[in-house]
């Protein structure tokens, strides 16, 4: 089962202060948005071919050779807002199998005019991830969406900040900033570059000899009605994987 798990994934690294390996997703956010009373899911994979084989903390799963797979369900509530929530799990490099944590998300997107190729929005996230995965319990995550589409050119960036909540009350919030670049080929096919960053603690920025990087070689495409988003990436500076493989599967829902 391991092995088949493995041959589905894709990849990335949203890397922290705290150097904690691939998460449970990875993913820029654009302006994509369910339509009102439309349903979605969505099935992220990633697993780390080559990755650490240390923790950050007591209880960690290692991060070389985790599989990590996160059902993601949503709802367009109206035009500008769409619900979700996420149900990641973990599959360790002995075969031991987790449930890893529970996050609802808010997104809202600016409705712009049909000319406009400017966009905006926020991406909300509040939940709950086991000391598998993170060393903060329950977390927050503020995501701005900011992009333009040009010609056959995609252009987006994510400034997220992530926030701690637990351990007896909020702790350092975390710069994480990504951004992707992609072409349209085709109908069916983009091509691009997706680009993941930890720029440590909001109130004191890392250097570069401190910060996490990770870069992807990206994908989008249709399969028989599903689209996929398949990438592969190579982190650096302080990543703590070299290498990350990932997926994103929509199924078509309504």
């Amino acid at each position: 089962m391991k092995k088949l798990y493995a041959s589905i994934i894709a990849l990335s690294t949203l890397a922290s202060a705290n150097a904690f390996g691939a998460p449970d997703e990875i993913q820029v956010y654009t302006d994509e948005m369910n339509a009102p009373g439309e349903y979605g899911l969505e099935l992220h994979l990633n697993y780390v071919p080559q990755g650490s084989t240390a923790v950050s903390h007591p209880g960690e799963l290692v991060s070389n050779h985790r599989f990590q797979a996160q059902a993601e369900f949503s709802y367009g509530i109206n035009k500008e807002f769409e619900a979700g929530l996420y149900v990641p799990t973990a599959l360790s490099s002995d075969g031991n199998f987790y449930l890893t944590g529970l996050r609802p998300r808010l997104k809202y997107m600016h409705q712009q005019a049909e000319d406009e190729h400017f966009f905006w929005g926020l991406n909300t996230e509040f939940g709950y991830s086991t000391l598998k995965v993170t060393d903060s319990m329950w977390n927050m995550e503020l995501r701005p969406v900011i992009g333009t589409h040009i010609d056959e050119w995609t252009f987006v960036v994510n400034p997220i900040v992530e926030i701690p909540l637990s351990k007896g009350g909020m702790h350092t919030a975390s710069f994480e900033p990504a951004f992707m670049i992609k072409r349209k080929i085709n109908e069916d096919l983009e091509l691009g570059v997706e680009h993941y960053a930890g720029l440590g603690p909001v109130s004191n920025l890392q250097g570069w000899k401190n910060q996490e990087h990770t870069t992807y070689l990206a994908a989008d495409f249709k399969v028989k009605g599903m689209d996929v988003n398949f990438g592969i990436g190579h982190g650096y500076q302080k990543a703590e994987d070299d290498w990350v493989i990932k997926s994103i599967v929509a199924f078509p829902f309504n």
